[in-house]
């Protein structure tokens, strides 16, 4: 799983007991993943479909770096399904998992299309494939 994201946790991501509040670290999730979805499909219009059960393993504080993984692990005819990983950047503890997250590919009229793909792209590929073009 590759971790590209990191997040400072300051006091405004707080909750009530000066851990990290769920709903801040959900909403960097699910930004993250749709900017992984939309990458790896190659179209801006992606929505998020489903999300399974969250785990939160342990709790992050005040000026912890966190750092959240996602990697494809399906690839239907309209969706991609991910996963999830937060962990402390320092210690490499776990946050949080999530097993699935599933992001629909829609066309123009915000219909599920068909994305045609079948495998992760690096973007050290997208960029081999720019070269042999150019």
């Amino acid at each position: 799983m590759n971790f590209h994201t990191r997040k400072w946790v300051k006091p405004e991501d707080l909750n009530a007991n000066n851990t990290l509040f769920g709903g801040s670290l959900l909403k960097w999730i699910d930004e993250e993943a749709a900017i992984y979805a939309i990458v790896q499909l190659g179209n801006q219009r992606v929505v998020t479909k489903y999300i399974s059960e969250i785990n939160f393993v342990s709790a992050s504080r005040i000026g912890d770096i966190i750092e959240l993984g996602i990697t494809a692990t399906e690839f239907g005819r309209s969706s991609i399904t991910l996963r999830c990983e937060v962990r402390n950047k320092i210690t490499r503890k776990s946050i949080l998992t999530i097993d699935k997250i599933v992001f629909v590919n829609l066309d123009e009229e915000g219909n599920p299309t068909p994305h045609g793909k079948t495998k992760i792209t690096y973007i050290e590929d997208q960029f081999k494939d720019e070269e042999k073009g150019a």
